[in-house]
């Protein structure tokens, strides 16, 4: 039987290097950190990275297709956390391509999942092929994931369009719940009128703020000892993650962040969600 509290929430952009996989480790180490079983999952076939960030590359024996294609089960596949014992992940494979996800096989590993997990984290690859569209198509949430610079909102507005009409949800004339989660942010340079501010993202996005990540070494140091930040030693980014998980639990309200408005916009016409 599925559990009541059982959410799947895909970690997305429409463009690479934003951060969706720091933010996907992040984000499901503080969930476990909250009491609530978690696990992540890589669909970032033929690439993965998820392992290394999480620190279990060495651990991986069955991935996610492997599972998918009946060549083992699903507790073979899950690597368990040696930090927290709430926290697994789900790898993917470094050696097959992305036609290797069928939308059956998805689908039956993330019901399993179901039974298992309160929360199911699919980490996604950038941008609208084959591996991104099935991590978004049986979400019940999404975080969009975006720098403060006019191409990665851009492409985020995409990814908006296409969670609005190519999700089993949006198949099912239900809303799919959109967070913003602003990442590589810097004040200062929103000051100087080198980056877009959190007013200009939000104008153009149009869906409610999940948190800021700031632009931090302690992301990158994470990263290359790999230990999610919110696991690692205290730092501005570990709190505006775990700020984030309690806004997406519920626990407090984002409220809407002063920043400046920047100097990119002047002389741009805000740009429409173009149809998915």
């Amino acid at each position: 039987m599925v559990k009541s509290e059982s959410k799947i929430i895909v970690v997305t952009s429409g463009k690479g290097g934003v951060g969706k996989t720091t933010t996907s480790a992040a984000i499901g180490a503080e969930l476990a950190n909250r009491g609530h079983k978690t696990v992540v999952v890589d669909f970032d076939i033929g690439l993965r990275n998820l392992d290394l960030i999480m620190g279990c590359e060495r651990r991986v024996i069955f991935d996610f297709v492997n599972v998918i294609q009946s060549d083992a089960n699903l507790s073979q596949a899950l690597i368990k956390d040696k930090r927290n014992e709430n926290l697994f992940i789900l790898p993917a494979s470094q050696t097959r391509d992305k036609d290797a996800l069928t939308a059956e096989g998805v689908e039956r590993v993330l019901a399993d999942l179901r039974k298992e997990f309160a929360f199911i984290i699919c980490d996604s690859p950038a941008g609208i092929e084959r591996g991104a569209l099935l991590a978004l198509r049986y979400a019940d949430e999404a975080i969009i994931v975006t720098n403060p610079e006019v191409s990665s909102v851009r492409d985020s507005d995409r990814i908006i369009g296409v969670l609005n009409s190519r999700t089993q949800r949006a198949e099912q004339n239900l809303e799919i719940k959109k967070h913003l989660l602003l990442t590589r942010y810097a004040q200062g340079r929103v000051q100087r009128g080198e980056m877009l501010s959190v007013e200009d993202v939000q104008e153009i996005l149009a869906i409610p703020l999940l948190g800021i990540i700031p632009e931090s070494t302690a992301v990158l140091n994470a990263s290359n000892s790999g230990v999610p930040v919110t696991l690692g030693p205290v730092s501005d980014a570990k709190r505006a993650y775990q700020q984030a998980v309690a806004v997406l639990l519920g626990e407090e309200s984002q409220s809407r962040q002063k920043g400046w408005k920047s100097k990119i916009l002047e002389g741009l016409k805000l740009f429409t969600r173009s149809p998915a």
